[in-house]
């Protein structure tokens, strides 16, 4: 899954591979048929991929870009950080693969099941 990303997070393009992990677009545990399945996973730097699978933020189907949850933006205080790391890169599209784009499909799931709206 690095490979196919050029080892670059999808999002924020951080490219030390310490931070990075291929994650998961539909949980390990949820779909077994599809856990090696390149195109249900994505390079994300640590953060990001734990707010992933959190379901803090979300990626659209229609356009790969980048959804944040309300639990995310609900505080009356934005902190430097939260800014910095999730509200700059909203509705921006995610770096995408030469091949094996992520599935719509998977993505789909990801918004219905594990996205907290």
């Amino acid at each position: 899954m690095l490979a196919t990303y050029n080892h670059r997070c999808c999002i924020t393009g951080i490219e030390n591979p310490e931070l990075l992990i291929a994650s998961h677009i539909i949980p390990w545990s949820k779909d077994k048929s599809n856990r090696l399945n390149p195109m249900n996973g994505l390079c994300l730097n640590a953060l990001h991929d734990k707010a992933f699978d959190c379901g803090l933020i979300a990626i659209r189907s229609e356009d790969y870009s980048i959804i944040l949850s309300s639990e995310l933006k609900k505080k009356k205080t934005v902190i430097p950080a939260l800014e910095s790391n999730f509200i700059a890169y909203e509705h921006k599209q995610i770096l995408l693969p030469d091949k094996f784009l992520p599935s719509p499909k998977f993505l789909d799931y990801h918004f219905q099941h594990i996205f907290k709206k």
